[in-house]
């Protein structure tokens, strides 16, 4: 059992989408116009941590503190494999991305992964319609030279699709389409707001936006190819003022993961 690949999936890929697979790079590329910022406030300062898991199994847990720095907006996590998962795969990650606070563009992501054999440096640094990526391991003996990904409408990392998706109207049956660099190969992503509904997590019950999320990669040569692992997801945001990451649930090749909101906290919150 690939519990690797799967926690993967569930600690960055699930919210992605799936868009037409097979269309050529000049037919897909025109239909995602750059997607501005909406009406909606940027969140609050906040800690929340997330359990990640397969079917009722958990697998994973995750702190995340998001805030404002230097006149940007912040996003911090650590994660780490847990119980009979980690005996069998030791694993853990912490990541920081910051975003601009008035486009919600992303600025630079940088990751590390551990695991028993290796430790793993992934930073990505974006600019206007490009993101410049170097990923190298603790064995390598020279840093690689970068590569870089353009996309015309922009480039977006997880952390500023979340904040741009979350600032945008959600009224039911809207759309989004944007391109998504996670951390190592670009996604065509399309979300699509089916409905609203309270929904109990851990962390309490909220009332819910859903969403339908559905993803495709984006090849070496810009053609789309089907994620041969993702099949589809949903994901749940409060229908409040803070529009917090509920839930994420995804089919993938070995059944469902998902990742669930178990706490959340705000620091500048008055008692």
């Amino acid at each position: 059992m690939r519990f690797r690949g799967i926690i993967a999936i569930c600690l960055g890929t699930t919210f992605l989408s799936l868009g037409p697979a097979g269309a050529a790079p000049a037919e897909w590329e025109k239909t995602v116009p750059a997607l501005l910022r909406g009406d909606f406030p940027n969140p609050r300062p906040l800690v929340a941590t997330y359990h990640f898991g397969w079917n009722d199994l958990v697998a994973a847990t995750a702190e995340i503190r998001f805030g404002a720095k230097d006149g940007q907006l912040q996003l911090q996590g650590a994660g780490q494999t847990n119980n009979v998962v980690r005996s069998l795969w030791k694993f853990d990650t912490r990541l920081r991305a910051l975003a601009d606070p008035v486009t919600l563009r992303p600025i630079a992501m940088h990751q590390v992964d551990v695991t028993r054999k290796k430790t793993v440096t992934t930073d990505l640094v974006f600019k206007p319609g490009s993101v410049e990526r170097v990923r190298f391991d603790n064995k390598t003996a020279k840093k690689p030279a970068p590569k870089t990904f353009a996309f015309a409408s922009g480039v977006y990392d997880l952390h500023s699709a979340l904040l741009t998706l979350r600032s945008q109207p959600m009224r039911e049956g809207d759309s989004y389409r944007l391109v998504v660099y996670p951390a190592t190969s670009p996604y065509l992503a399309n979300l699509t707001v089916v409905g609203r509904s309270p929904l109990t997590v851990a962390a309490g019950t909220y009332p819910a936006i859903k969403l339908d999320v559905h993803l495709d990669k984006i090849g070496k040569k810009g053609e789309l190819e089907p994620h041969k692992k993702f099949r589809r997801a949903s994901v749940w945001l409060s229908d409040d003022s803070d529009r917090l990451l509920l839930r994420v649930e995804a089919s993938i090749f070995v059944g469902t993961v998902f990742t669930e909101l178990q706490s959340v906290r705000f620091p500048d919150e008055k008692p």
